[in-house]
């Protein structure tokens, strides 16, 4: 078991994901696979705090195994009944900003499932914080069926206009199954020194 980098307690993994449904079998098999290996693991579940979609999936799966799991939800996403209510601990923001803060700060690293576009949006934030390095936090992207290549195209894309740089690339691991996870965050690479690298 890989635990935390400055403690010996498990290590408390973030996962953004799509709360929809209606998605191919194989994203929701791995969001329930990634689910019971995080719990196999011993390590700890952080989430949006939904009971639908990849989101539930992940939690279902990661309770049912034992784990830990604590959920971040806006109030007004409680209000339309969206919010899991068998997670050990739920978190109730006033604004998706606040649920992005306070999921960043209960994490040690970031599991980025397939999703939309409020994964999208916690990913690139993520990101934008680790170029400015304001988060040395490990981000691994799992790359189900090719499901992000678009946005690792849209990525190059950037730097080949000159709008990112090249290091921009390692800010993240990309990682095809669950299985390869954790040791992409073992493997993370230490943050820069390079003070430049905070601007684009």
């Amino acid at each position: 078991m890989t635990s935390s980098p400055s403690t010996n307690r498990p290590l408390r993994v973030c996962v953004f994901c799509g709360s929809s449904a209606r998605v191919d079998t194989r994203y929701r098999d791995a969001a329930t696979a990634f689910g019971r290996l995080l719990a196999t693991r011993g390590d700890e579940l952080v989430y949006g705090g939904g009971r639908v979609g990849l989101m539930g999936l992940v939690a279902d799966a990661a309770l049912e195994g034992g784990a830990r799991v604590t959920g971040v939800i806006p109030r007004f996403l409680m209000d339309l009944e969206v919010g899991h209510g068998a997670v050990s601990e739920l978190v109730i923001t006033d604004s998706m900003h606040q649920r992005k803060a306070e999921m960043y700060e209960r994490s040690d690293a970031f599991v980025v499932l397939p999703g939309g576009l409020g994964t999208l949006d916690e990913t690139l934030e993520v990101l934008t914080w680790s170029q400015l390095q304001l988060s040395t936090k490990p981000v691994v992207l799992v790359d189900i069926e090719a499901y992000w290549q678009p946005l690792l195209a849209l990525i190059d894309h950037t730097i080949e206009s000159g709008f990112s740089r090249a290091e921009n690339r390692k800010l993240f691991r990309v990682v095809t199954t669950v299985g390869a996870v954790f040791d992409a965050i073992d493997t993370f690479p230490a943050p820069s020194t390079d003070v430049s690298a905070k601007w684009l």
